[in-house]
């Protein structure tokens, strides 16, 4: 498996995510943008962000209004509208029930209910609450708000699961 795929993969999930992130507080130029991006480790190029600003504004999440520059062409400054702002809500707010489960994963599930190699529980798996659980399910079309997901959590390889049922994990 190639190491750089599957980073690559990742920065894709959050991308959309961390974009939104910072026209929220307030508007913005595409090259600053860019630059933000690239402080935080996160490199994107023009040819991805200009199609994923064009994808979120055809979407209404996003508008925009040209500036005069002094310098050349006018800018287009990007800022959310209202059902952007919803919208950057709830990935926020699946952003940190994301982010929990994952550590909680990779910490080894410190005070979780655990199982062991032959799937029966170590005791302390009746201590999960509704937060607990993460229903991954196939990537599907939205619902109201036209973009894609920011994270494909299905397996081309999966031999052994429904693919018309939602993957529960409990974690």
């Amino acid at each position: 498996m190639n190491i750089e795929n599957t980073q690559s993969q990742m920065r894709k999930g959050v991308l959309e995510f961390c974009i939104l992130s910072i026209i929220k507080r307030g508007e913005a130029y595409p090259s600053d943008i860019i630059e933000e991006m690239k402080r935080a480790s996160l490199n994107i190029l023009e040819g991805t962000l200009y199609p994923l600003l064009t994808r979120l504004k055809n979407a209404d999440l996003l508008s925009y209004r040209w500036v005069e520059s002094s310098g050349g062409p006018p800018r287009k400054y990007f800022s959310l509208t209202e059902k952007g702002n919803d919208f950057y809500k709830e990935l926020e707010n699946t952003w940190k029930e994301m982010s929990e489960a994952v550590g909680r994963v990779i910490s080894k599930g410190e005070g979780q209910g655990n199982l062991n190699s032959q799937g029966q529980g170590t005791g302390d798996e009746g201590r999960e609450t509704a937060r607990d659980s993460v229903i991954l399910s196939e990537a599907k079309e939205p619902q109201s708000h036209g973009t894609e997901d920011l994270l494909d959590v299905t397996s081309p390889d999966s031999t052994d699961v429904n693919p018309d049922e939602p993957k529960e994990i409990k974690l």
